[in-house]
């Protein structure tokens, strides 16, 4: 079967150039949007994420702050740059990069942060709009994947999703986001994760299957039926892979052209695979 490119960088696109106007048309009126960051400590994928968002807030004239804190950074430190931010009326909306050093508290911070200027929608006030199904602010990452599958025609509603990886960032925002009464959810979904000892039996009868877990491998081969879409979600890349005999970079996902997917992703080469 011929692989087909589920193009990330041609979503993104769309997304940058819509976004792109908006702003300009803003800055004609004197207002620059200001996307603020909190990095703490040397996580490799957070630097490395952190610093994709001020390049793509570059990109389409949008203004950043970027605060950096050392790994042995105090908790007082971290929400002094929490308070930072809440308090820049230049600041529209803020990132705080998660994970954090174990010995900070992330949960306490969070919930310092205005929940109008959570620009990654983890806060707990927000998350519950979620759930809730009111109009808040969107996790990210959850929000990318919808965004990807709709522009490539990628039907939700009505289809087994299932999840690996149970993370705040990822995993529970996007398994209530698909589950929702909407245009972008009404998806059966099932989540699992590294307390499930048979992840193969879910995924074998997912039509979607998204894998946003930390543990490499945890999705293999022998796990894809053929015709499934599959969506890696992580930033930082571990495997080379095949899907359709084409080779696929994806942290979680081990897949070959013996049992092909629909389509693989990988949100580091913003590029997947439909078969």
């Amino acid at each position: 079967m011929t692989a087909q490119i589920l193009d990330g960088d041609a979503a993104a696109a769309a997304v940058k150039d819509d976004l792109r106007g908006r702003i300009a048309a803003l800055a004609e009126r004197g207002v620059v949007p200001r996307l603020g960051t909190i990095l703490v400590g040397d996580d490799g994928p957070s630097h490395k994420y952190v610093a994709m968002k001020h390049a793509d807030a570059a990109e389409i004239a949008m203004a950043t702050t970027d605060i950096r804190l050392p790994q042995d950074a105090t908790q007082a430190e971290v929400e002094a740059a929490v308070a930072q931010l809440n308090a820049d009326p230049a600041i529209d909306a803020y990132i705080m990069q998660y994970p954090f050093p174990k010995h900070l508290d992330f949960a306490a911070a969070m919930e310092k942060v205005l929940p109008r200027k959570d620009a990654d929608g983890i806060h707990p006030f927000n998350l519950g709009l979620l759930v809730m199904g009111e109009e808040a602010p969107l996790a990210c990452t959850p929000a990318g994947i919808v965004r990807l599958l709709e522009h490539h025609d990628i039907e939700i509603a009505g289809r087994h999703v299932v999840i690996i990886g149970r993370g705040l960032t990822i995993g529970r925002p996007l398994a209530n986001l698909l589950s929702l009464k909407s245009v972008w959810g009404n998806a059966a979904v099932t989540v699992v994760h590294t307390g499930v000892q048979d992840i193969g039996q879910f995924t074998r009868s997912a039509d979607i299957v998204v894998a946003a877990a930390g543990s490499p491998a945890m999705l293999t081969k022998e796990m894809i039926r053929p015709g499934t879409v599959v969506v890696a979600a992580l930033v930082a890349s571990s495997i080379d892979v095949e899907v359709c005999g084409a080779p696929v970079v994806a942290s979680s996902v081990v897949v070959d052209s013996r049992r092909s997917p629909q389509a693989a992703t990988a949100t580091t080469t913003a590029r997947g695979r439909s078969c």
